[in-house]
C-alpha cells in the first residue's frame, strides 16, 4: 500500500529532486515556478510514498471547494512518475491518489496530462490509468510541433518571409528587455483579442531571475528598436514559445517568419521538439485556422494535449490481476 499525503514547504528540496530525476517533469513543477502565484491558488499537492517513506510519484494541484485541479496556474500537471513506474505501480499510485481525494472530500478531479512530447522516456502509464478509473476526456488542444529530429520544410511563403525581413535590416537577438517585449505583447493582444497576458511583466521578471537559463527572450530588432519576440520556454528536450508578439509594421516586414525560422534551426541538435503551442479557443471546441496555418507554416503538425474529469467517489470499472 502507498502513503499519500500533501506537499509542506519542508518537501521543497525532495519535490524538485523528484521532478529532475521524473520522467516527465520540467522546471515548470519545481516549487520555484509553481509558488510565484501561491497567494492565488490553494495548493493540494501530494507525494505518494512507498513502504520506505521514499516518493514514487508527485501530482502537483490545487483545490477550489470540492474540486481538484492539476494545476490551475500551470499548463499542465497530472502524475510524475520515476524511472522505475510500471504501468501496475501506477495503478497502485493512481488508486492511492484518488483515494486520498475522495477521503479530503473531494468530487471531481480535472486532470491536466503532460503532453507526450515532454516525456524523457516513455511515461504514458497515467493514461492507463485514468482509462482504468473511468475518467472522461473532457478538453482536447492541438499544439503546433516541429519534430527537430525530422523536420518538414518551411512554406515557401515563410522563406519569403524572412528574405524580406533581412532585406529590411531586421536582425534576431538574445535580450534581457522583457519591458520592451511586454509592451508589444500587451497591445497585440489587448487589440486583437480583448486579454492581457497570463503572466505580468512583474511576474515573468521573476520567474526569469530564478530560472535564467529556462526562460529566454528573442528579439527582432530594427536597429535598437526591438519590433518582434518569442518568450522561450526550455524545457527540454522541448523549447517552447510561451508568448510570440510583433508590431503591426514588423509582421509586414515578415519580422516572425525571419525569428522563428532562425531560432528552429539553432534548435536543432540541443532539442527534440518546438513547441508553438496551442491555437484552440473555447477548451478545445474552437480551431484559429489562421494561427495554428501560420504555425504549420514553419513544418509544425499536431500534438494532442488531453485533460480529463475524473469522479474520485465512482469505483474502477476494470479489474486487474
Amino acid at each position: 500500500m502507498h502513503a499519500v499525503r500533501l506537499y509542506t514547504p519542508d518537501d521543497r528540496s525532495a519535490w524538485d529532486r523528484f521532478v529532475i530525476v521524473s520522467k516527465n517533469g520540467t522546471f515548470l513543477l519545481m516549487r520555484d515556478y509553481m509558488d510565484y502565484h501561491a497567494d492565488r491558488f490553494l495548493d493540494f499537492s501530494t507525494l505518494v510514498l512507498d513502504r520506505r517513506g521514499e516518493p514514487v510519484a508527485l501530482f502537483p494541484a490545487n483545490r477550489v471547494d470540492s474540486r481538484v485541479v492539476s494545476h490551475g496556474g500551470l499548463s499542465y500537471g497530472g502524475m510524475l512518475s520515476g524511472a522505475s513506474m510500471t504501468t501496475s505501480q501506477s495503478l497502485d499510485a493512481f488508486g492511492a491518489w484518488l483515494a486520498f481525494c475522495k477521503k479530503a472530500g473531494i468530487k471531481e478531479v480535472l486532470y491536466k496530462s503532460i503532453p507526450p512530447i515532454y516525456h524523457r522516456s516513455p511515461a504514458d502509464e497515467d493514461k492507463y490509468a485514468l482509462f482504468y478509473f473511468g475518467a472522461e476526456l473532457y478538453r482536447r488542444e492541438v499544439l503546433s510541433v516541429v519534430d527537430l529530429h525530422c523536420p518538414m520544410a518551411p512554406q515557401e511563403r515563410r522563406r519569403r518571409g524572412r528574405a524580406k525581413a533581412e532585406k529590411s535590416g531586421l536582425r534576431v537577438e538574445e535580450s534581457t528587455s522583457l519591458d520592451s517585449f511586454w509592451s508589444i505583447l500587451a497591445e497585440n493582444l489587448a487589440s486583437r483579442h480583448g486579454v492581457r497576458p497570463v503572466h505580468t511583466l512583474g511576474e515573468i521578471q521573476l520567474l526569469h531571475s530564478r530560472f535564467p537559463r529556462n526562460i529566454r527572450l528573442f528579439g527582432v530588432f530594427a536597429g535598437d528598436r526591438m519590433c518582434a519576440g518569442t518568450l522561450l520556454y526550455y524545457a527540454l528536450p522541448v523549447v517552447h514559445a510561451q508568448y510570440i508578439a510583433a508590431e503591426a509594421a514588423a509582421r509586414t516586414d515578415g519580422a516572425l517568419d525571419l525569428l522563428f525560422l532562425t531560432l528552429i534551426e539553432a534548435a536543432r541538435g540541443t532539442a527534440r521538439y518546438f513547441d508553438f503551442g496551442n491555437s484552440n479557443e473555447q477548451e478545445g471546441r474552437r480551431l484559429n485556422r489562421g494561427l495554428a496555418d501560420f504555425k504549420e507554416g514553419f513544418g509544425a503538425r499536431a500534438i494532442c494535449h488531453d485533460f480529463y474529469r475524473i469522479d474520485p467517489v465512482r469505483e474502477p470499472p476494470l479489474s486487474s490481476d
